[in-house]
């Protein structure tokens, strides 16, 4: 299927690895020129040959952190105007809601909330004036089954999809979407150092910790990061003009919900 983006300028967020690395992958297989980001510039720069080689596509690696006025410079000064924003960021590490103190409240608010929005004030204008733009937030599956454990990355990253969902509607007749991918369960680095570690503090093995999760998932299998950039790159595409304000739930059917 042709996504209708070829020559579309895309920045994706966090991108080094992971899920934003897949959606990196498929915009630039779409065509997009592509701009990756993460902060450890040896594991950037291999990502950007990577997908380079994989999909003959424009790509330029930013070695940045992108919760800093400096990091989001240093994004825009390499796509001044993206046609595309994939806003991406790692979340609060898992920690009881006892222990988390006002300044690590506000990190987190901070990085999943306010961080976002921010990269979006800096690049929607300009898609408004060019009647083209698609942004896609990758939040997370906490955000509709909240996790205990998780409550500040799922309270910050829910107030992002309050906060955007009031302002997709004032841009859609601009042709400009604002969207939400929530992810379930992936196969991505951060899933199997979680499993590393719960399987050392448990005394059990790596293998029977990640059973015990695929167990949990009604389509018996942990998702590819793959089948997750293709959700994204497609929410980019000139067809998903008429898709805004949605929250994408990808967990292979792990939310019980109907709705």
């Amino acid at each position: 299927m042709d996504l209708g983006i070829a020559g579309r300028k895309a920045i994706v967020c966090a991108s080094s690895r992971g899920l934003g690395r897949a959606c990196a992958i498929e915009l630039a297989k779409a065509g997009c020129e592509v701009v990756v980001n993460g902060r450890d510039p040896k594991q950037l720069e291999a990502t950007a040959a990577e997908i380079r080689q994989l999909t003959g596509a424009v790509v330029h690696a930013v070695a940045a952190d992108v919760g800093t006025p400096e990091g989001q410079a240093a994004l825009l000064k390499a796509c001044p105007e993206p046609d595309i924003l994939v806003n991406n960021n790692a979340g609060p590490p898992f920690r009881d809601f006892r222990e988390l103190d006002r300044s690590k409240m506000i990190d987190g608010a901070v990085a999943n909330m306010i961080v976002p929005v921010e990269l979006i004030q800096k690049v929607i204008d300009p898609m408004i004036a060019r009647k083209f733009g698609r942004i896609v937030n990758i939040t997370s599956g906490s955000v509709k089954a909240p996790i205990a454990g998780l409550d500040l990355s799922s309270g910050a990253r829910a107030g992002l999809t309050a906060f955007l969902a009031g302002v997709a509607r004032t841009v859609a007749g601009h042709n400009v979407t604002i969207n939400f991918l929530l992810p379930g369960t992936f196969d991505t680095d951060r899933l199997n150092s979680n499993f590393a570690a719960n399987a050392k503090k448990r005394g059990v093995s790596v293998e029977a910790i990640r059973a015990e999760r695929v167990a949990t998932v009604p389509a018996k299998r942990i998702g590819d990061p793959a089948e997750f950039g293709a959700a994204c790159a497609f929410l980019c595409s000139s067809q998903a003009g008429y898709i805004t304000g949605q929250n994408l739930l990808i967990d292979g059917g792990a939310f019980p919900g109907a709705f």
